[in-house]
């Protein structure tokens, strides 16, 4: 199966990738990156091909030319709201997204629909109050839109994890791939995760795990059409929590 990953640089997206790499029923990854992918250069596999693509808002036929085929994606590409202004945090969080799905809806058909996995994150939510977080409203934003997406075009199996606390400590294959964290970060998210690792394993998404499911919901391995304690839907549009990929995954504990 051809799959298509974003954010491939990133903390998520390198697991992912990773995940892709070792899964043999992916026959080809197509990776839509600003810059070179240093993971995907090494792997020399030749089922990986690195797209230098400027423009997230836009996709010409040069670029959808070689996304033909493809079957489902794995939207990984994200920013801190700390790193950036709120138009570009918007811009990349919300617009980037939804200009791909209106591009990619050419690659689906109603015989052989195509998946769309947004990467979210726990906390985000659908219905804000004045005291929500940026992220947390714009990356509900974006769902309510993909979420009308799929109303509009069921061949387009838009969906979203929200993904918690994100810990790619364990990931051998990926650690040399991960960018540098700030200073302070790197000395106070080890005290975050492990309190969470060890009293609150629900809340807990483990990159080399997380990355296996995220490819196999852009497969289409997890169709979900009724909503439960930790899914919630939006019409059609699925939203798992933290809780909920982990047990969809098998390895859910309480």
């Amino acid at each position: 199966m051809h799959l298509i990953l974003t954010g491939a640089t990133g903390l998520v997206g390198s697991g992912v990738l990773d995940a892709m790499i070792k899964m043999k029923d992916v026959t080809k990854i197509s990776i839509l990156s600003r810059r070179p992918v240093p993971m995907a250069d090494d792997a020399k596999d030749p089922r990986i091909n690195v797209i230098i693509h400027k423009d997230f808002t836009k996709y010409d036929s040069a670029v959808l030319d070689q996304l033909k085929g493809a079957r489902g994606c794995v939207w990984a590409l994200g920013i801190s709201q700390t790193q950036v202004s709120k138009e570009d945090y918007v811009k990349i969080t919300k617009d980037y997204a939804l200009a791909a799905t209106q591009a990619f809806q050419e690659l689906a058909h109603e015989n052989e629909p195509f998946n769309f996995v947004y990467v979210s994150g726990g906390g985000a939510t659908t219905e804000p109050s004045r005291f929500s977080a940026l992220y947390s409203r714009v990356k509900g934003e974006t769902e309510i839109a993909l979420a009308a997406l799929r109303k509009q075009n069921p061949a387009m199996h838009t969906s979203s994890v929200r993904p918690a606390a994100v810990d790619g400590t364990a990931h051998e294959a990926t650690k040399k791939y991960i960018p540098t964290a700030p200073l302070a970060y790197r000395f106070v998210i080890p005290l975050l995760l492990t309190p969470i690792r060890v009293g609150l394993p629900s809340m807990h998404a483990p990159t080399l795990e997380l990355g296996r499911f995220l490819t196999e919901m852009a497969m289409g391995k997890y169709p979900i059409t009724s909503p439960s304690q930790d899914i919630s839907m939006i019409g059609e549009f699925p939203i798992l929590e933290n809780p909920a990929w982990r047990r969809l995954s098998g390895m859910y504990r309480k």
